[in-house]
Formats: C-alpha cells, structure tokens, sequence
C-alpha cells in the first residue's frame, strides 16, 4: 500500500460500481432522495416566477386582494421548501453514515481474516487512516458529493429554463459573466484538489507516526529520546499544518473573487434591465426575477466547485478503501474440516520448511511426532526459528513446503477458526485490553461463566492476587496490562488459555521475564495446565523442562539435536552446553 495518493478520476464508474452494493439495501430511501431533490429544485426555481407574476399582475394594477392570496402562495412555497430541504439534508446524512458504517465493518472483518504477515508488511497507523479517516471522507461522496451535486446541477437547468423562457436577452447579459465565473472555479478546483491529496498523505504519515511512537513511548522514555522524536513529530505535524492552509487560503482568495464576479454580473444585469424597463421592452417584475435568478444560479456553482473537491477525494479514499477489501493475496486460507468435539492432539512435523519471504528460510527441514499428553521443549538462541514453529501449528503462517498433521489431518485441511479452537497459546509477551480481568480472560465470549473463570483461576493459583484488587474480577486493568506486574499478566494468560479448554497447549518462554518468586507460582500453574494435554514449551531457563519427552535443539532453522534431557546430557553437544552455561550463571547469582 502506498502512502501517496493517486490521482483519479471523479467519474471512475469502476468505483461508483464498486461502492453500489453498499449502497443497493438502502436503494429505496436514495430514490426517495432523488425525488426529493427533483422537488425542491422546482420548488426553488419557481418562486422568482411567482414574484414576477406578482409584481407584474397584482401590485402594479393594486390588486390587494390577489395580493394576500400570492402572499400566503409564497409562504406555503417557502414552508414546503424548508420541509425538502430537512428532507434533502437528512437523509443524504442519513445515507453517507449507514453506508460507510457497512464499509467499516467489512473492512475490519477483512482486515480480522489477514494472515499475520500482511500486518508485517503494513504500518498499523495506515491502516487506521484506512478504517476511520478515509471512510469518514467516503461518507461525503454520498452525503455531500453525489447528491449535493444532482441537486446543484439540477437546480441550473431549471433556472435556465425560466431565465430562457422570460427573456432570452436578460439571461444572455446575466450569463456575460459566466465564463469568468467558471474559469477561476476550474483553476479553484485543480488547486483545491492538489492541496487535499497533500491534506490525506500528511493525515496518513501523522497517524502512523503519532500510533507507533505512543506504543512506544517506553523505548523512547528510556533512551531520552523526547526531543528527537518531538523534532520529527514536529516536522511531519508542520508538513499537515501547511497542507491545511494551503487549502484555506485557496477557499480565501476564490470565494471573494466569485462574489465579485457574481456581483458584477447583478450590476450588468440591473443596468440593461433599467433600460428595457425605462424603454417598456420588459416589466420591472421581471427584471426582480433576473436578480434574484441570478444569485441563485450563481451560488451552486461557487459550491459545485468545492463539492466536486469532496467528491474527488472521496473516490480517492473509496479507491484505496477498495483496493484494500479487493486484495485477497493476505486473506487465511480455509480448509473444510470442521473439529466437532474433542481432538487427541497428536502432533506432527514433516520435513518442513518456512521462509517469511519465501527464500530465506528460517525452518529447514524440521520433522517431530508428539503424541496424546506428551511435551516437547523446543530450545535455541534467538533467530533459531523456534517461534515460527508455533506461528506455523496455529497457522498465522503458511509454509512452503513439508506437512503438519493435528490427528492425522493436514492442517490445510482444518478450518482455521475450528483448529485454534483447540490450540491455546500463553506468550512471552501478554498483550491485554483496556478493560476488566474477567473480559481479558474470556474475551468477550459469553458462554465462559464466571464460575469456570474463577474456578480455573484458583487452579492456577491467579485468584489470590486477583482477590486483592479493586472489584476483583471487574478490575480495569488499562491499556496492555499497564497496571499490573509481569508475573501477574503472565498468570492471567494462562488462565485466559486455560477457560477455553484445549488439548494442545503452547508456551512461548513464558517464564523468561519474571522474578523467581512469579516463576515458582507460574510454574507450578504450568505443571497443573500440562496434565493430559499435549505441550509444546519454547524453553528460556532449561532447568524447567527437564521433564519433557523431547527436546529439540534448533540453531539458524535446523534441528542439531533431539531428545530426552538426560539423552542430550550424554551427548554432550549443543543443549549440554547451554545447560551447563545456563548452570553456571545460576551458581554465580547464588554465589553473589
């Protein structure tokens, strides 16, 4: 996805094509509009007639009585005009917000089946841009663009066709005007429409900046690194600055140059008319008729302009929305078979291979059975691959070549979302959201009661620390866990991973980045979750898989050695050597 806006077309039919399922449910309120907007142009257009007729006919004869009838027509005009213009305003909003509020959830639900490489290749603040600000500015082809200019347009002809039908001469001399009128809106718009596209890149490159410097505040906090990175924010935050008053002052210099020419065009107008009036080539009714024509065929046109603007930058921002839902080379792939009870959760690699780019390979030929109820520790410096090998089981990945079997099943075979069903995964890393410790724990799935996640929180020795905080289990444990200890976030996963229940249990050095006193009480949680399900543990300290089935020793994406515990001791190679390596600093710290 690129960051710099494309020029397109206002009438790419393609993407209006595109967009109408969006707007096809709601097919009967548009028309509705339509029809609305047929109607007040009529209805608008035809009120300098009726003053005309009113001037002419009854006020210059004295007719007082035709006078009060014209009057309460005029009012009646004036209050049905208010209603289709609430009408017109309403429901063109109406539709802009239901309409992009059906894209943004089919955006989001297609951004929720991208595999994980896609969001490596993507900055988060992008895509933000394309989820809220790039649909805001849809909203408009269907609030202020499409719509707002029918309505426009549609007012002009019918206001030609009065003028024309007049007095063919007065509307020449109001439209002698015109083409200067429309010279500087086109220069207006080419400008406007440039300044916008620097508007939405500046946008872009502000929300990705802002987004990833926030998650990191930490990193930049900790290298004092605040005023480096307030110059940067600074820079890009004067690059939207400019962009924005760029813009502004184009809308400055336009509009008075439009009202100057609209107002010339009244004064030429105003001084033949006095003539053909002083010369009884036309009647005083129909030279108010002209003015009053004459500003009102003025006025959409200065807003045509910059509503084509919106319309221009909304199909931008349609454009990229729809490249976006129209890319399907990131979307999980699917298999057919769906888990309809309970799986064994025998596991097992087949001369694999992975590369996240597809040719430097970070798997090489990895092969391993594990059976029912059976661990497997998987060891190895970091770069070794031992990640990618959980990454490849839940499928955030799809490898190039080899075969992985769940219960005898190619796991391509597996529906996705049927398959993590059953795989539960505990990271070194917890991530949780800005809400209670009972949501973070079910996630929001309602059929985990609270007794189970209780219950399974006392299992894991989670609940007494829980206990402690304010509201328990509805405690608000803010923005990624923020308020709690990192021994504390681990438990929670697990009991998060715990309450769903699975046969085949991951953990990812789940104990590298606690104390010893959170290790013993997470180990301890470990050892219950363990029993009757098969593990696989990406080991940090050794001495805490001892008693797994296998160990696999993986360097740059090979396996070196696998085996049992005390089998590698003997072997006396590269998992000897970690463990004494690992031994030794233990005894340091003791000694220490």
């Amino acid at each position: 996805m690129q960051n710099q806006i494309k020029e397109k077309r206002i009438l790419d039919f393609d993407i209006y094509k595109q967009l109408y399922p969006f707007l096809k449910p709601h097919k009967g309120r548009f028309l509705f509009l339509i029809v609305i907007i047929v109607g007040l142009a009529a209805l608008s257009s035809a009120r300098p007639a009726v003053f005309k007729y009113t001037i002419d006919n009854h006020i210059a004869s004295g007719n007082l009585v035709m006078l009060r009838w014209m009057t309460v027509l005029v009012i009646v005009m004036i209050l049905f005009q208010f209603v289709f213009e609430y009408l017109e305003t309403y429901l063109s909003g109406w539709l802009g917000q239901t309409v992009i509020k059906d894209v943004r959830i089919k955006l989001y639900k297609h951004l929720l089946n991208h595999r994980l490489s896609f969001f490596d290749h993507n900055p988060i603040g992008r895509l933000i841009t394309r989820n809220v600000s790039d649909i805001e500015t849809l909203s408009d082809v269907f609030s202020q663009g499409i719509a707002a200019i029918f309505a426009d347009l549609l007012q002009l002809l019918f206001i030609l066709g009065f003028m024309f039908y007049t007095d063919w001469k007065l509307t020449l001399i109001s439209l002698s005007m015109l083409p200067f009128l429309l010279l500087s809106t086109y220069i207006f718009k080419e400008s406007v429409k440039k300044s916008f596209n620097e508007v939405r890149t500046a946008v872009s490159s502000l929300n990705t900046f802002v987004q990833e410097h926030i998650v990191g505040m930490s990193i930049v906090q900790i290298f004092n690194s605040e005023k480096r990175e307030y110059s940067k924010f600074f820079e890009i935050n004067t690059v939207h600055k400019k962009a924005n008053i760029k813009s502004v002052w184009y809308y400055s210099v336009y509009f008075p140059i439009a009202e100057v020419i609209s107002a010339a065009g009244i004064g030429l107008l105003v001084w033949y008319g006095a003539h053909e009036v002083l010369e009884n080539k036309t009647t005083i009714g129909t030279l108010v008729a002209f003015i009053m024509y004459i500003n009102m065929f003025f006025r959409p046109i200065r807003m045509i302009a910059d509503k084509l603007n919106t319309l221009q930058m909304g199909v931008v921002s349609g454009d990229r929305i729809l490249k976006l839902l129209n890319d399907t080379s990131f979307i999980q792939p699917s298999g057919n078979i769906k888990i309809e009870s309970k799986i064994s959760g025998t596991v097992v690699f087949e001369n694999l291979w992975f590369a996240y780019d597809d040719v430097n390979f970070v798997l090489k030929d990895i092969s391993f059975e594990l059976q029912r109820g059976e661990m497997l520790a998987i060891v190895g410096a970091t770069g070794a691959g031992k990640s990618s090998i959980i990454n490849l089981l839940n499928r955030f990945y799809d490898f190039q070549r080899g075969k992985i079997y769940v219960d005898g099943i190619d796991i391509i075979n597996y529906d996705v979302e049927s398959l993590r069903k059953h795989i539960a995964v505990v990271l070194q890393d917890v991530f949780l959201f800005s809400d209670t410790i009972m949501n973070n724990i079910r996630l929001w799935d309602e059929s985990i009661t609270d007794a189970k996640v209780i219950e399974t929180a006392k299992l894991l020795g989670a609940d007494s620390f829980i206990q402690k905080l304010p509201g328990t289990y509805q405690y608000n444990v803010m923005e990624r866990g923020a308020t709690l200890s990192v021994g504390q976030r681990q438990l929670i996963s697990f009991v998060r991973a715990m309450v769903h229940d699975p046969e085949v249990l991951i953990l990812d050095e789940a104990t590298s980045s606690v104390d010893d006193e959170s290790e013993t009480l997470i180990q301890n949680a470990i050892d219950k979750m363990m029993v009757g399900r098969t593990s696989i543990v990406i080991a940090h300290r050794l001495s805490t898989i001892k008693a797994a089935n296998q160990i696999m020793v993986l360097d740059k994406g090979e396996v070196k050695e696998k085996g049992a515990h005390n089998e590698l001791l003997k072997l006396d190679g590269f998992y000897s050597k970690l463990y004494k390596m690992q031994l030794r600093k233990t005894e340091v710290q003791i000694f220490s």
